[in-house]
């Protein structure tokens, strides 16, 4: 699959071949097929990460977050998409 850009206006998911791991500081993401690994170091990043498929758009999960906080959410979302830990809803 090539990658797009990352469009806060779609709505995504978390990649079926990625599990999540809980950690401390957050969560470890595993990529069973290209077997990447990413750290999630902000609990709420996991927790938006695990509901994105609950949400219209990028966007719409965002909106709960102060907006000072959103753009290292965006920026880490955007990474995430690019290793393929999560992807467009079809």
């Amino acid at each position: 699959m090539a990658a797009a850009e990352f469009d806060i206006s779609r709505g995504y998911r978390l990649n079926p071949q990625v599990a999540l791991r809980p950690e401390p500081f957050g969560a470890l993401a595993y990529h069973f097929g290209n077997r990447k690994l990413s750290f999630l170091k902000v609990p709420e990043l996991v927790e938006l990460v695990r509901e994105l498929d609950e949400h219209a758009s990028v966007e719409e999960a965002l909106a709960r977050f102060p907006e000072q906080r959103r753009p290292q959410f965006r920026k880490a979302l955007a990474s995430l998409a690019a290793s393929d830990m999560i992807r467009p809803r079809e």
